[in-house]
């Protein structure tokens, strides 16, 4: 399998060269960069996307996949903005989040990458047939827009109503859209029911993965091993997949654990 990481671990920093350099000596085979302006500034194409683009261009590690936007402002919501939903009813707040994704994809043009991992609503979303409907056009208006990008989306299994394995295995068969796929989160996978139920319902459309630990109580993206869940079964699981994935932490930063050394021992102990 791939070894890869999200950028996630360091998404309250500035993203530069020498966090991807740690990165890469941590063992990381494909990088995933997390999707939020203070941490990419993804509409500083001149600068910022040019520094990390140089990197990949030199660096020759790919960038697997772009986590979609989740807020536009530089604070993850913080000032009070409302969350990045393409499942809104309100058809302005819909298109405010699709021309934000929007800016995400260009990204491609600069740096080219393979996946965007998309979420259907926002954490705890509950489920209606507007908002089904709502998402189902905004993932086909995203799915025009990155087509010629080379970008094909991901819909990420979250813990909501409108993300249950069966509801986007569901909406891929419902909208024919057979070029969408799925990154199967192994967290949230714990949380919402069982890892293996989930990999059953979705494996024949899973592309890649979020792969993070928690003790079934709270979405606390620990480093695999720190939590509840059975590593020995989940990737057999994941190696048995149609499309073997890449294993591609999303880890929640820790002061008091170092990401480089981190990966290297989970990438030994979960990685072969």
């Amino acid at each position: 399998m791939l070894k890869a990481v999200s950028t996630y671990v360091y998404v309250k920093e500035r993203l530069h060269p020498g966090l991807l350099d740690g990165l890469v000596r941590g063992g990381a085979q494909a990088i995933e960069i997390f999707g939020a302006r203070q941490h990419l500034d993804y509409v500083n194409r001149k600068q910022h996307v040019r520094e990390i683009a140089d990197w990949f261009r030199t660096s020759g590690v790919p960038l697997h996949s772009v986590h979609s936007p989740m807020y536009t402002d530089y604070e993850m919501g913080r000032t009070g903005t409302p969350p990045v939903n393409i499942a809104a009813t309100d058809r302005a707040q819909r298109v405010e989040a699709m021309d934000e994704i929007k800016r995400a994809l260009e990204l491609a043009e600069q740096i080219p990458f393979r996946f965007l991992v998309q979420h259907i609503g926002t954490g705890d979303e509950s489920f209606s047939e507007k908002k089904l409907e709502a998402a189902m056009t905004s993932v086909e208006h995203l799915r025009a827009f990155a087509k010629p990008l080379g970008v094909r989306i991901l819909l990420e299994n979250i813990p909501n109503e409108l993300s249950t394995p069966d509801r986007l295995v569901e909406f891929i068969q419902i909208t024919h859209f057979d070029d969408i796929g799925i990154c199967f989160d192994v967290g949230h996978a714990h949380i919402m029911s069982t890892v293996e139920q989930a990999f059953e319902t979705m494996k024949a459309h899973i592309r890649s993965t979020h792969v993070h630990d928690n003790g079934k109580d709270r979405d606390s993206h620990l480093w695999p091993g720190n939590g509840s869940i059975d590593w020995k079964q989940t990737m057999e699981l994941l190696r048995s997949a149609p499309h073997t994935p890449p294993l591609l932490f999303e880890i929640e930063a820790d002061e008091k654990v170092n990401p480089v050394e981190k990966m290297k021992e989970t990438f030994e102990k979960f990685g072969n």
